[in-house]
């Protein structure tokens, strides 16, 4: 099997296993719905915000945008969890393929159901009042890719050091809020006091938004080229993480099978 062959088979199962669980796809797409009708509107009847078309709802549209992405693809790290649980990881590891093309596999498989879900809301920027050209769409769209990389690459690391669910769900209540609360995605990055724009700007997060606002709303804080050049290297560092974790792991896994076949053998 070739590493491309490989990648797309890892890929296309990934891919599979989001499309057969629609309820998550109509989920998905609800909740950020009552984020922005529910939260946007509530809130932007108490916040003025001077300069942005469309009032606080546009301001956070691409704010809740990357939130889907966030959320879809650090939970759908799980699938790491369940792989070493039912033995299908076992079979991966084993199978003559780089660390960093499993890897890559996986992200990208993930990354294709938050990619999915972000292209839904794109459509519905009519909710909000923000128009939406083909032009718009492709740039966030490329840049929704980027982003949706980079955090399946953070969820897929932070999968590899758990072996339960409870322990997963437990890390992500630190790691996802913290993210997506300090993104600038419901407020204004400017104006903040020092300390927090010192730690605003330490979250990868700042720059998705920041870059999806700017292509959106035409109204961004940071030049969208830095903004991509951050994410970017982002998603490249998490793929790389997590293939070096998983090649330092495959003493382990290699000690699993290993007991299986003396199992099995007794």
């Amino acid at each position: 099997m070739g590493e491309f062959e490989g990648i797309y088979t890892i890929w296309l199962r990934e891919a599979k296993r989001y499309v057969r669980y629609k309820s998550r796809i109509i989920t998905a797409i609800f909740t950020p719905l009552l984020w922005l009708l529910v939260f946007g509107v509530g809130l932007g009847s108490a916040i003025k915000l001077g300069g942005t078309t469309g009032g606080y709802e546009a301001f956070i549209y691409p704010g809740i945008i990357s939130q889907t992405i966030l959320f879809t693809c650090i939970m759908s790290g799980i699938g790491i969890i369940i792989d070493k649980q039912y033995g299908f990881l076992k079979e991966i590891m084993v199978a003559p393929l780089s660390r960093t093309s499993i890897i890559l596999g996986k992200a990208l498989g993930i990354s294709t159901g938050a990619i999915i879900q972000a292209m839904l809301l794109l459509l519905l920027s009519f909710v909000v009042g923000v128009p939406m050209t083909p032009l718009i769409f492709i740039g966030a769209t490329i840049i929704s890719i980027i982003i949706s990389i980079g955090f399946s690459g953070l969820g897929l690391l932070i999968a590899s050091f758990m072996d339960s669910m409870e322990g997963f769900n437990l890390v992500m209540s630190f790691v996802i809020m913290p993210i997506f609360l300090l993104s600038g995605a419901l407020f204004p990055v400017t104006n903040l006091p020092n300390w927090l724009n010192f730690i605003v700007y330490l979250d990868p997060l700042t720059y998705g938004v920041d870059a999806l606002r700017g292509v959106i709303l035409g109204e961004s804080v940071l030049p969208i080229e830095l903004s991509l050049i951050v994410i970017s290297f982002f998603a490249i560092l998490m793929i790389l993480l997590s293939a070096i974790v998983f090649t330092k792991k495959r003493t382990e896994f290699n000690v699993m099978i290993k007991d299986d076949k003396e199992d099995i053998i007794i």
